[in-house]
């Protein structure tokens, strides 16, 4: 252990580990046994063919292990010294065992490789070690057309995630459309839970179109969740009806999401103001747009708390605008005035830059008022 990861041991650091959390190393080596005896046939024959030549003609012992290589392997490059006619019945016995040898192990390797999973196994094992690199990442359970627009947004704004799906043909799926990650499993079970490294994820995302997948997904999440002890996931799901979408948050799921709902909204904002259809996804669902929308939590030790809106000039010097503020009770304010106070666990919407929400969001979480903000004119 290196000097570093000594001091930070002392000190109570997490060391963070790259290793998985599934070890697939036990069935790796269930698949590497049949190889086991062909190579103790060959070290046996390797022996025998050296003792044997060092006793009958008195062979150094170097001679002996390459005449008996070169006798084993049927190369034909002829004999490296003058060998009795002992020697000669040896040499044909060993030969023939040889070859049978050679040819028991051929079969019992091709064998293996063909009715086994060794390539799928080494395939899999590179894909879990890639992953436990991982960290606050989102796992997305199930394959369908949700989750591939879902990826693809992902991929556009680098956010890390792994798709799980039990298909057969996961493989190929995920080269067609783009999946970094992924893992063939079962979404649900502890296994898959294991090899997403879900122990690191910032949160699980369930879009199947069966109601009663997405229940025990959220379920079995939230279980794994109090089992490792950690802080809860942000789980987010999908659903077709107002019920389902109730049944959903009560079971413990953070967002919802339901089509049809979505899709009345944006059909109904079409038909009343159809200038405005595409201002979203022009502004603020594409990438490395001039404009941006977040929402920031105000924390209790915030030097903001009881301030006014102008006095913390987001407006003036990041240009960045608070178009609603949401109080811990729930109202919401739109388009608050400059003399709105800030209260303590309120959440501030901010529209601007991505360059100026970045900075306004470290002006926010400060703890104590900043020299500049009062030389703002």
């Amino acid at each position: 252990m290196s000097i570093f990861r000594t001091l930070k041991k002392k000190l109570g650091w997490k060391l963070r580990s790259s290793k998985p959390d599934y070890d697939v190393n036990p069935l790796l080596y269930s698949q590497l046994k049949p190889f086991r005896l062909p190579l103790v046939l060959v070290q046996v024959i390797m022996m025998i063919g050296t003792i044997g030549y060092i006793v009958i003609d008195d062979f150094e012992i170097l001679d002996a292990i390459y005449q008996t290589g070169i006798t084993f392997t049927t190369v034909g490059f002829g004999e490296i010294a003058p060998i009795s006619e002992a020697g000669r019945f040896f040499t044909i016995t060993l030969i023939i065992f040889g070859f049978a040898v050679f040819t028991l192990s051929t079969a019992i390797l091709i064998d293996a490789v063909v009715k086994g999973k060794l390539f799928e196994l080494y395939k899999e094992r590179g894909m879990l070690y890639k992953i436990a690199r991982l960290r606050r990442h989102f796992v997305i359970f199930h394959h369908n057309e949700y989750t591939v627009q879902l990826a693809k947004q992902f991929r556009e704004n680098h956010v890390p995630f792994v798709v799980v799906d039990a298909r057969d043909d996961m493989e190929q799926i995920a080269k067609e459309f783009g999946y970094p990650y992924y893992i063939n499993e079962e979404p649900y079970t502890e296994k898959a839970f294991l090899k997403t490294h879900l122990s690191s994820a910032k949160g699980a995302i369930s879009l199947s179109k069966n109601i009663s997948d997405n229940i025990t997904l959220i379920a079995s999440v939230r279980l794994y969740e109090k089992e490792l002890g950690r802080w809860p996931y942000l789980i987010i799901s999908n659903a077709e009806t107002h019920h389902d979408k109730e049944r959903l948050i009560k079971l413990g799921a953070d967002k919802v999401v339901a089509p049809p709902s979505l899709m009345a909204k944006r059909v109904t904002a079409m038909a009343i103001r159809p200038d405005m259809e595409n201002v979203l996804d022009e502004f603020l669902y594409k990438k490395d747009t001039p404009i941006d929308m977040e929402e920031v939590f105000v924390k209790e030790d915030s030097w903001l708390v009881d301030h006014t809106l102008k006095e913390i000039h987001l407006r003036d010097r990041m240009k960045v605008s608070v178009i609603g503020i949401t109080e811990t009770r729930g109202r919401f304010i739109q388009m608050p005035k400059g003399t709105t106070i800030i209260r303590a666990k309120c959440k501030l919407l901010l529209v601007g830059s991505h360059k100026g929400i970045s900075k306004a969001k470290k002006l926010i979480n400060k703890k104590e008022k900043p020299l500049e903000i009062d030389n703002v004119i």
